[in-house]
């Protein structure tokens, strides 16, 4: 089998090779821009990379490392991820991360109103929503009667791959053609480059990125073992929740509830015994340290 030219952006090494890095913040910026739209055309113009551990002070909490946070010049903060596996409670992981960095913008002795917002944005390899057909979806915090968007300070996208279906003839948007860039990306051949990316020139720099030829065997070797961990953890986890949670739906919801957390339980500990930390199998089940414990 011939091998791709493109490598996967889907990959937790690659992706922050093309959004995280300072010397690619250009993709990362003009991507901000396409997918968010950007609101009253007030585009971003500039970013600067923050921490992306948000809880550095302390390792018995649960996770908190995000792909990509930054910060643009108003001062509202990004968080960017890309998350292959499924697990259970990933749409409260983004409501909790979000949650953290809003709460690490204070200072002792600063005033709330100088608290700027959190823009969460992910990349999904799975279906967050089964029952929307878009694969793009925008949350916000609207007024339950009136739906007018009193608080501003917290929205979410989601990017839904396996929703995801045009072939490369039926791109019609920028959007489109980030999409089919994170899901067909290691398949696209050069004949096919140029309808790929259209007029994008920040699109043309992400393959450029993902261009094996111009990766060191050492950031190859990393890819390759990002990959198979990215794979073992998928495979694993999201057999075992399906397998369990079908169980779990004939004996009854109650039942299939248990069920579900007592695999992933098993499922954590058989990570462990893989070498993955107690914090990232924190982040992947859901669960704590001390009911994985248990």
């Amino acid at each position: 089998m011939a091998i791709s030219k493109f490598l996967d952006p889907k990959n937790d090494f690659a992706f922050k090779k093309i959004f995280g890095n300072e010397k690619n913040k250009s993709i990362l910026i003009s991507f901000l821009n396409d997918i968010l739209g950007f609101r009253k055309g007030e585009k971003i113009k500039e970013v600067t990379f923050l921490n992306n551990i948000l809880d550095p002070d302390t390792q018995a909490k649960k996770q908190s490392i995000v792909d990509v946070l930054c910060v643009d010049e108003k001062g509202t903060q990004y968080i960017v991820e890309m998350q292959v596996a499924r697990y259970s409670g990933f749409e409260k992981r983004a409501q909790y991360y979000a949650a953290k960095a809003y709460v690490n913008q204070m200072r002792e002795g600063e005033a709330y109103h100088n608290l700027k917002e959190i823009i969460f944005l992910a990349i999904t390899d799975f279906e967050m929503f089964p029952d929307k057909t878009v694969y793009q979806s925008n949350h916000i915090i609207l007024d339950q009667d009136s739906h007018d968007h009193d608080l501003k300070d917290f929205s979410f996208c989601f990017l839904e791959l396996p929703k995801f279906t045009k072939t490369i003839d039926e791109l019609e948007t920028t959007v489109d053609k980030w999409m089919y860039f994170f899901k067909h990306a290691p398949e696209t051949t050069m004949a096919e480059l140029q309808e790929a990316i259209g007029e994008n020139t920040a699109i043309r720099d992400a393959y450029h990125v993902l261009d094996r030829y111009y990766w060191t065997d050492k950031e190859i070797n990393t890819y390759e073992q990002m990959k198979k961990i990215d794979l073992d953890n998928k495979v694993v986890l999201e057999a075992a929740l399906d397998r369990k949670f079908d169980e779990g739906k004939a004996e009854g919801l109650a039942e299939g509830e248990k069920a579900k957390k007592d695999t992933l339980r098993a499922i954590a500990r058989e990570l462990l015994a893989r070498g993955i930390s107690m914090n990232e199998i924190t982040v992947m089940t859901g669960l704590t340290e001390e009911e994985i414990k248990m």
